[in-house]
């Protein structure tokens, strides 16, 4: 049986801001879009008795067996939707780790939406939504790649047609730790996404909002102060946010050209940090 390929794109916070807290989750409200930046994943059934997930490419280390594929697959089990249904997976991990990029939310939100739309496993929303929250908050963001909007009220809306721009996304040699991030939060936002409208992805909006997690972890971790400073000092930047809990940055062009030449000027300084240029999708 061939594999078939499956792409897992990067998502990344253009707005996110913390609203409340329900028992041992935080409420946010976001502004997410999607870049070309994806990892591959290669999929087939197979005769074994058990399932079998391999990590490849260059972000594939320090992947614990318990990750959130393997969620996903046993929590399908669990509920008996695969039906004795076993599947060989490699992913090869072109995005980081503990980057706030969402890499191993958006593995498991594409092999979801696979195992659906081959009839594989048959899921109303209610229960999409149901087993998404199960493996990750994250993870029904991914069920679709496009322009989203979280709102303060818990409801994803996405948008098409939205105008496209560059980033520079940078990564340094170390990763934030999302729950430790969020355990630092002392006080809440006010609800600012209540209705959704496609306005709120024009960059001059985007420029004047916030990530609500940036401070934590710019006190947090010191050596991201210095990263942002620099970024925001590159020439025709919109602007410069963390996104997610970090603790990649990322810095905003309406140019291909001036991003290109951002990151050559970024490599340059920062020889050791991981960056790429990248477009919304």
């Amino acid at each position: 049986m061939q594999y078939n390929k499956i792409k897992s794109h990067a998502k990344i916070n253009l707005v996110l801001n913390i609203i409340g807290k329900s028992s041992s989750l935080h409420k946010i409200e976001s502004i997410i879009a999607f870049i070309d930046l994806h990892d591959v994943i290669m999929i087939k059934r197979t005769n074994s008795k058990n399932h079998s997930i391999t990590f490849n490419g260059k972000f594939s280390q320090h992947i614990n067996k318990k990750n959130t594929v393997s969620s996903l697959l046993q929590i399908l089990e669990k509920k008996k939707l695969l039906k004795n249904k076993k599947f060989k997976i490699k992913i090869n991990k072109k995005i980081p780790n503990k980057a706030g990029l969402g890499g191993g939310s958006m593995n498991a939100a594409n092999i979801l939406k696979y195992f659906i739309k081959r009839k594989i496993i048959k899921l109303n929303n209610k229960k999409v939504l149901e087993i998404s929250k199960l493996v990750g908050s994250d993870v029904i963001l991914g069920l679709n790649s496009t322009s989203t909007i979280l709102t303060s009220k818990n409801k994803i809306k996405s948008f098409k047609k939205i105008k496209k721009f560059y980033t520079l996304i940078v990564k340094p040699n170390f990763g934030c730790s999302t729950k430790s991030i969020y355990a630092k939060v002392r006080k809440f936002d006010k609800p600012q996404i209540i209705q959704p409208v496609k306005k709120m992805f024009d960059l001059n909006y985007l420029k004047k909002k916030n990530n609500s997690l940036e401070q934590i972890a710019l006190y947090k971790y010191p050596k991201l102060r210095p990263i942002k400073s620099y970024l925001e000092s590159l020439s025709k930047q919109v602007f410069v946010r963390m996104t997610g809990s970090g603790s990649a940055f990322v810095a905003y062009f309406q140019s291909k050209e001036r991003c290109v030449h951002a990151k050559k000027m970024f490599s340059k300084k920062y020889k050791n940090y991981w960056c790429i240029v990248s477009k919304t999708i």
